[in-house]
């Protein structure tokens, strides 16, 4: 028994979104506008969205070799060693799952501002159950969701760009003078990590009714968010002042109590909540699909790997998930160090896609006659940009803060030694041992015509 093939590109390019578009990605945005002069945000967001359009093009072609829903994990492993690709995607998939934290450290910021009567913590795990119950119930239902819900948020953000950019009577003034190159670089490096998480389909390659679906999906959904992004972040900086935005830990309120009043803040405490559902909401279908395969092959407790025999779901692997995110939540909501987990997820992305391009390089050279539905156009060009400038802000991100860099090397060192002392403890005692061929009896001498005396 498998995954059940069932998802069209509408819900590929909602999950790869959906994970994207969160509640914190409007401080990003914010911070991005920060950087520069002018209106010149969208210019610094399309770059980065151009960017990682590049790092997806490397995700389509390296999906479209081994569609797995052990996605990255499969990747590095054929590419480069299985110890490394494994310690690699583990880390990964804790970083991400620590997002969800950030995540709701700020959609409790949000809601304490408009609803101070509930706590958030209400809130957040009314939505952790509400999308648990609908991912154990079947992958077509949680998809189903996840289009409602990912495509009136970004048609909502829209509309409430184009009032604010009216309502002012927005022109353009000075679009292409972002105030000297070393800010245009670094609000560009912010920027990128607005799409960050947009690969977290690759996943799904399993479920899809076709593998090749999940490469455009991911490439369409980076130009929607691009789009998306640009204007609502030229709309908030047009209506309100950057001091004002960055002082508060939800700049989208400020934005819409300007706008609107009142029934503005209704909005956006409606969009924060749809944010935040849509990213844990993909989360928890692309987390899952991970833990599950991973279990599939021995390197995880085989009872991740358990499926419903009713609705054809990895229910322990989907629980295991709600726990963990529960706990995260928790902890941020108590230390109030969300922004440590972004700084995390910078740049463990970061090596992430530097690492996806060196794959397309490496495996174009070990498995040159593959079969290959997706490549990459003009040789290996796009896949070395992408591995040069995500090493480098990676890098970046890494020297200018410390507690980063102390707590990716701590994770990898803890999973590395998983990967080395536990994992081939669970494969010696799970993996099924291949049955040993048969002896041959030996064939009699060409004399058998003689008689033994």
């Amino acid at each position: 028994m498998g995954l059940k093939r069932v998802l069209t590109l509408r819900t590929v390019i909602a999950t790869s979104a959906g994970l994207t578009l969160a509640s914190s990605s409007f401080v990003a945005a914010v911070q991005v506008a920060g950087f520069l002069a002018g209106d010149t945000a969208w210019l610094a967001i399309l770059t980065g969205g151009l960017l990682c359009l590049g790092a997806a093009s490397c995700f389509s072609e390296l999906n479209a070799r081994l569609p797995s829903a052990a996605g990255i994990r499969l990747y590095f492993s054929r590419a480069f060693n299985d110890r490394l690709a494994l310690t690699v995607s583990l880390l990964y998939m804790a970083v991400v799952m620590g997002v969800v934290g950030a995540e709701s450290y700020v959609l409790a910021s949000v809601l304490s501002s408009a609803l101070p009567a509930v706590p958030p913590l209400v809130w957040i795990v009314t939505m952790y159950l509400v999308v648990t119950g609908m991912n154990i119930r079947g992958i077509k239902i949680a998809g189903a969701f996840q289009d409602l819900i990912t495509y009136g948020l970004m048609g909502s953000l829209l509309v409430l760009a184009f009032i604010a950019l009216g309502r002012v009577g927005f022109q353009l003034t000075a679009p292409l003078a972002p105030g000297g190159a070393l800010a245009f670089i670094n609000a560009v490096a912010v920027g990128v990590f607005l799409f960050v998480g947009f690969e977290w389909v690759t996943p799904l390659a399993e479920e899809v009714t076709h593998s090749r679906l999940v490469s455009r999906g991911m490439l369409l959904a980076v130009g929607l968010l691009s789009v998306v992004y640009a204007l609502f972040t030229v709309a908030m900086t047009a209506s309100c002042s950057r001091e004002a935005l960055v002082a508060s830990p939800a700049p989208q309120v400020v934005f819409a109590r300007t706008v609107l009043g009142p029934a503005g803040v209704f909005w956006m405490v409606v969009l924060s909540l749809a944010a935040s559902i849509t990213t844990f909401n993909a989360g928890l279908i692309s987390v899952s699909r991970f833990i599950y395969a991973s279990a599939r092959e021995y390197v995880l407790p085989p009872v991740f790997s358990r499926l419903s025999m009713r609705f054809f779901t990895p229910w322990v692997a989907i629980l295991t998930v709600f726990a963990a995110g529960v706990t995260i939540s928790l902890v941020v909501l108590a230390t109030h160090r969300y922004l440590v987990l972004v700084n995390l997820a910078a740049a463990m992305e970061s090596v992430v896609y530097a690492l996806a391009g060196l794959a397309v390089i490496r495996l174009r050279q070990k498995e040159p006659q593959a079969e290959c539905p997706y490549r990459v156009k003009g040789g290996v060009f796009v896949p070395a940009i992408t591995a040069l400038v995500f090493a480098g802000l990676a890098v970046a991100v890494m020297f200018t803060n410390f507690y980063v860099s102390l707590y990716l090397l701590a994770g990898f060192i803890i999973l590395w030694w998983y990967v080395h002392q536990v994992v081939p403890v669970l494969k010696s005692k799970y993996q099924p041992r291949r049955p040993s061929r048969r002896r041959r009896p030996v064939a009699e001498p060409a004399d058998a015509g003689c008689k033994k005396t």
